[in-house]
C-alpha cells in the first residue's frame, strides 16, 4: 500500500489529538465534554495504529467514517444557524476531508485486492 496513506492516517491521528487536547486539559469542562474529548482522542489512537500498517488495519477506518459523518450531521445545523461554538465549522471541514480520504483509502485497497 502506498506510503501516502500512512501520512494521511498520521495526520488524522494528530488532528484528533489536537482537537481533543483542550477538552481533556480543561479541568472545569463539563463531564460530557471531557467524555467526547476522550473518545476523539481514542479515535486518534485507532488512526495511529492503522497508519503503522494500513493494509492490515484499514477496515477499522469504518468506525472513523461513521463517527466523523455522524459528527458532521449532528453539528452542521448549528454551524449553519450560527449557534455553534467558534471554530466548529473548521473542525467539521477537517472531519469531512478526512472522511473522504478514508473512503479513498478503503476503495483503493479494495480495488487492488479484487
Amino acid at each position: 500500500m502506498a506510503r501516502g496513506w500512512s501520512w494521511l492516517l498520521w495526520a488524522a491521528a494528530a488532528y484528533n489529538w489536537v482537537v481533543a487536547l483542550p477538552g481533556l486539559a480543561l479541568a472545569g469542562a463539563p463531564v460530557n465534554d471531557r467524555i467526547v474529548a476522550l473518545l476523539v482522542c481514542c479515535f486518534g489512537v485507532v488512526y495511529a495504529i492503522t497508519a503503522r500498517d494500513p493494509a492490515r488495519f484499514a477496515p477499522m477506518l469504518w468506525a472513523g467514517i461513521i463517527g466523523k459523518l455522524g459528527i458532521v450531521a449532528l453539528l452542521l445545523p448549528a454551524v449553519q444557524a450560527g449557534t455553534a461554538a467558534p471554530g466548529t465549522g473548521l473542525v467539521l471541514a477537517g472531519d469531512a476531508l478526512f472522511t473522504v480520504g478514508f473512503l479513498a483509502l478503503l476503495f483503493t485497497a479494495r480495488r487492488k485486492t479484487a
